[in-house]
């Protein structure tokens, strides 16, 4: 008798510490630098795998997606390890969608992440990354988390040391932001100098991004244009203590990071509770150590990332 191995796991938002695009490449996306930093709101993904001679994929979707990416990722998964077996898989949305937290490719990282634990036929790193390519520019960082610098799409990655657990903020108004649409407006203002000038900043951040301040995020301009009340909502960040307050992404959610859960007190008084969430950062040693726990009764005790079935 095929005996199920199951497990809980959490796919983690991410924020953009700093967001340059320096202009369009030849295959149609653009150049870009950021720093991408892994958040605690999550969602919850309940996954399960039973070996059988059939594949069968099903989700309990209660955000009802069309075209959930952890439907592929499963798909993508099975067919690189050559099993079979039925998935059985829930989400609980948490991460606001459309927002630039990175929660659909936060899930599919997760199936990632667990599946092959699960189906104990254990991929490299290198084979993950390759799948999570397919599925989105931000999935291979989740398969990272921490803090890392992203080029070119996002997708080429290097780990920078773990920033302090500052706790902070997430704002999501619910206000649709077209990425497309903010790619068109800022790409006839990207000019060769502003790109040496981004670099050239990008990297001091990037080389102290514990103690840098001045982070960017070249979309804000256009999107705020467009959106000006997301422009007085980092206003209103700035004004409750919040160093820095960002969009993160293309929008439209904004966060604020503060020095004590004082700052962040006096942002949930201001804003409500409506789309805000209370967050802390959560650097690459405890993203694994998380990781770890959710997968404790299938995983070898080695230190090995990705984790491994025993």
């Amino acid at each position: 008798m095929s005996v199920e191995r199951r497990a809980r796991v959490r796919a983690f938002a991410k924020i953009n510490l700093d967001l340059r695009v320096l202009g369009k490449r030849a295959d149609g996306f653009h150049e870009l630098r950021t720093i991408f930093q892994t958040v605690s709101l999550a969602d919850r993904l309940d996954i399960a795998f039973t070996p059988a001679r059939k594949t069968t994929i099903e989700l309990d979707d209660s955000a009802r997606i069309a075209d959930n990416l952890v439907v592929r990722a499963a798909g993508l998964v099975l067919d690189a390890t050559g099993i079979t077996g039925r998935v059985a898989m829930r989400l609980e949305k948490r991460i606001p969608m459309g927002a630039g937290l990175g929660g659909g490719s936060s899930d599919a990282a997760a199936v990632l992440l667990a599946l092959p634990v699960l189906a104990r036929r254990p991929l490299r790193l290198e084979t993950l990354t390759a799948i999570g390519q397919q599925l989105g520019s931000d999935v291979p960082f989740f398969l990272l988390g921490g803090t890392a610098v992203g080029i070119g799409r996002g997708t080429e990655l290097f780990p920078l040391p773990d920033a302090p657990a500052l706790p902070g903020v997430i704002v999501a108004p619910g206000i649709h932001v077209s990425t497309a649409d903010a790619y068109r407006a800022l790409s006839p203002r990207l000019t060769t100098e502003s790109q040496e000038n981004k670099i050239f900043s990008f990297q001091s951040h990037a080389w102290d991004v514990i103690n840098a301040a001045g982070f960017q995020n070249d979309f804000e301009p256009v999107v705020f244009e467009s959106e000006p009340r997301l422009g007085a909502l980092k206003r209103k960040l700035e004004a409750a203590g919040a160093v820095p307050a960002m969009m993160s992404g293309s929008g439209s959610s904004l966060f604020g990071l503060f020095r004590d859960r004082d700052g962040v007190k006096r942002a949930l008084e201001r804003f409500g509770d409506a789309g805000v969430f209370p967050i802390s950062l959560v650097g690459r040693a405890r993203y694994r150590r998380i990781w770890r726990r959710a997968l404790a009764p299938h995983v070898d005790e080695r230190t090995l990332w990705p984790l491994r079935s025993r």
